[in-house]
């Protein structure tokens, strides 16, 4: 897993930069390289993220079916690492 820099809103107020804040070194970009990183052989096809109602965000990944078999067995060790990861 590559070590990436978060930018946090002051970026932008800071006299001695200029221009916008960097895509790439946002939050929501750097976890998103954090989940691809995990998960590297097998590819994601998609990303639903649910809002419970006590205000719980889940997010709900899925994989290319093709690497199934080879996947299956770690989805729950992907979920304890990312969540260390990013919370």
């Amino acid at each position: 897993i590559a070590q990436r820099t978060i930018l946090g809103k002051s970026f932008r107020r800071n006299q001695k930069t200029s221009g916008p804040l960097p895509r790439s070194r946002t939050l929501t970009a750097v976890q998103d390289a954090i989940l691809e990183d995990i998960v590297y052989p097998t590819e994601i096809t998609g990303k639903r993220t649910r809002v419970k109602v006590d205000g719980k965000r889940v997010l709900k990944v899925f994989l290319d079916s093709k690497d199934q078999v080879d996947v299956e067995g770690r989805t729950d060790t992907f979920a304890a690492v990312y969540g260390k990861l990013t919370n």
